[in-house]
């Protein structure tokens, strides 16, 4: 058992109205408190660390200097606020962190209301902080400031330039905090991120930038004029924060995010006297404080449960590649023989597995930053002029390009290969991170291609598939982790197209699987057996085009047809059901059922557990085969 730390200012803490009551040196010695609190917490459990730990500081002053609940605190993404979990009376239920039941690892509406807005997808804070602005200007009850907290990764997202804009426009009064650790999942790129960067390399103005550059409005009356001279002579020596400016907004920093008696004196300069939008940029550290974290590159952004003093991981050992590795290395092979391949992924190489391919191929792999939207298009214009781009994404983080993907690659027929990770249910990340839509949003499409690998050696195929398909958009679709443990063939071999597989010929029902629930469905197949019933078992492969032959005999040689897939309902089996409904099959009795995901949003728990709640498991699948043949169950002697 790990010793908990000692935090006895922290345990007379039930929420942020008792920071109210704290000296600037307590604060500070809460700060120290909280992070020890954090890294323990998160020690147990896993979770987002690496972002929690850079604004601990930050947390507390803004508790301390605003008015939460009615001030509307809202972090961007919100991977960060395990410190604003602790401080805003969660404190004992971090130990379901994560967990079924359990506290949720982003801000959460539902879970307290110290969480305005909920988040987990990037760039969303500065738009929702301003409809609470406008909410409040407009006369809305128990609206008090607004304030986003955004990390400079995060602002890399398009959707944050639209709402500083329209925030500019608008000159209500509004809080941005920009959070600075030049790193956000991995490291930022583009001009933003070297522009953020030139802003503190400027050692000795910092503190003549800070007043010169948006605080001359919180000076004393005397000091305002000899600051705006000082304004105006500086503008041709450093480059400040003239880009927010433009925009509107009154800038001040950069500014020291661990310095807690700098922090409070800029808050509480704000809360008082500002009257229009306001962007803060604070300089932070992710991982801060905790030496195992600071060490590594990505600043020990998600780990699982480790220990405190050695920093080492508690991970079970791998039976089977992962099902990204497999991509990764499938991906590397086929652009070793074709030099018009490219990969581009969005802020996440690491994720994808792109960061082997980066290292191999470092001019064909391009990470566009938290930009899904621009990195649709830019594989578009790749496949226009004659490249063959890998567009490596994950399901949830697709749906931020749809438009994208409709305007610019399907409305075209441009061959954008769409590599979708994390399809599915994928656990502790919950909802907002489930795989759960894109077979609907794709296999809508005209012209699209949408495959789906049962295992890891289908993924091989469907990589060589992809990386031959030059006749429009095709999309294969894989799940987290580990793969079945089959064996892997030395090469992916091109699969034809719209063309399905039989795994095993049976009689009276049919289970046409699309994905990865084919290792279940094989498990349900032995318990069917052992009641005496043989059921078919096919895997389509393909969601569009169907493979109708198949299909069709399927639906001819059996009473019941069963689709099983790990999508929303609009997705395979409603494709199954609409040929088979234009084929007139369901008017000579054909029993039919399609297993989905349920029409709901399935809160965070173990992959497993996440399965047994959407009824897609082992279980499951043998009770809706028993159900669709009438056949009566019987207690199962012990």
């Amino acid at each position: 058992m790990m010793t908990a730390p000692k935090t006895p200012l922290l345990d007379r803490i039930a929420g942020p109205p008792d920071l109210k009551a704290l000296t600037d040196r307590e604060l500070r010695q809460l700060a120290d408190e909280l992070r020890s609190e954090t890294i323990h917490a998160v020690s147990r459990t896993g979770g987002h660390l690496g972002a929690g730990l850079g604004v601990v500081e930050l947390t507390v002053a803004l508790h301390a200097v605003f008015d939460t609940p009615r001030d509307r605190l809202i972090w961007d993404v919100s991977h960060q606020c395990y410190p604003h979990k602790i401080l805003t009376g969660r404190r004992r239920r971090m130990d379901s962190l994560r967990q079924k039941d359990g506290l949720s690892g982003f801000t959460k509406r539902t879970e307290s209301p110290y969480d305005p807005f909920g988040a987990a997808h990037s760039s969303t804070s500065i738009s929702a902080a301003l409809g609470f602005a406008m909410g409040r200007e407009l006369g809305a009850p128990g609206n008090g400031d607004a304030i986003a907290v955004i990390g400079d990764g995060a602002l890399s997202g398009g959707m944050a330039y639209e709402a500083l804009n329209h925030a500019g426009h608008l000159g209500k009064r509004l809080i941005v905090i920009l959070n600075d650790n030049e790193m956000s999942i991995a490291p930022p790129v583009g001009a933003m991120s070297s522009y953020l960067s030139r802003l503190y390399a400027q050692g000795p103005f910092q503190e003549l930038k800070a007043v010169a550059k948006g605080a001359v409005s919180f000076l004393p009356p005397p000091f305002q004029e000899g600051a705006k001279r000082a304004k105006e002579m500086l503008k041709g020596m450093a480059v400040g924060g003239t880009l927010f400016e433009e925009l509107g907004f009154s800038y001040i920093g950069p500014l020291d995010g661990h310095d807690m008696d700098g922090l409070l004196g800029v808050l509480r300069a704000v809360k008082s006297r500002a009257t229009g939008p306001i962007l803060i940029h604070a300089i932070t550290k992710k991982g801060k404080g905790f030496r195992h974290a600071e060490s590594k590159a990505d600043g020990g952004h998600a780990t699982a449960k480790f220990d405190v003093v050695t920093g080492e991981q508690a991970k079970a050992p791998s039976n089977a590649p992962s099902y990204t590795k497999v991509f990764a290395e499938s991906l590397l092979q086929e652009a070793e023989a074709d030099d018009r391949i490219v990969a581009v992924t969005a802020a996440m190489p690491d994720g994808t597995g792109l960061n082997l391919f980066a290292e191999r191929f470092p001019a064909r792999c391009f990470d566009v930053g938290i930009a899904e939207q621009h990195g649709v298009t830019f594989c578009a214009g790749l496949a226009a002029s004659g490249m063959k781009p890998f567009c490596t994404i994950y399901s949830t983080f697709l749906q931020r390009g749809y438009d994208q993907i409709v305007h610019d690659v399907a409305l075209q027929g441009l061959p954008v290969r769409f590599a979708i990770d994390r399809a599915g249910l994928v656990g502790a990340d919950g909802p907002t991170h489930a795989g759960s839509f894109d077979i609907a949003y794709l296999s809508n499409l005209p012209g699209f291609v949408v495959m789906a690998a049962a295992d890891e050696a289908e993924l091989r195929h469907m990589v060589a598939t992809a990386a031959a398909h030059d006749e429009g958009p095709i999309a294969f679709r894989f799940p987290r982790g580990e793969g079945v443990g089959v064996e892997m063939p030395e090469r992916g071999v091109p699969l034809e197209i719209g063309k399905g597989r039989m795994i095993h010929e049976g009689e009276r029902v049919a289970i046409l699987s699309f994905g990865a629930r084919l290792a279940e469905i094989e498990v349900a197949r032995e318990r069917l057996m052992a009641r005496g019933i043989t059921p078919t078992v096919a895997d389509a492969r393909f969601a569009k085009p169907l493979d109708r032959d198949m299909i069709l005999t399927l639906a001819a040689n059996h009473e019941a047809l069963i689709t099983i897939e790990e999508g929303a309902v609009g997705g395979f089996g409603s494709h199954v059901a609409q040929l088979l409904s234009d084929e007139g099959v369901f008017d000579s009795g054909l029993r039919f059922r399609s297993m989905v995901l349920p029409d709901s949003f399935i809160d965070q728990a173990g992959p497993s557990q996440m399965y047994a709640d959407a009824g897609l498991n082992a279980e499951d699948i043998e009770r809706r085969v028993l159900d669709v043949l009438n056949v009566k169950v019987l207690e199962r002697r012990a």
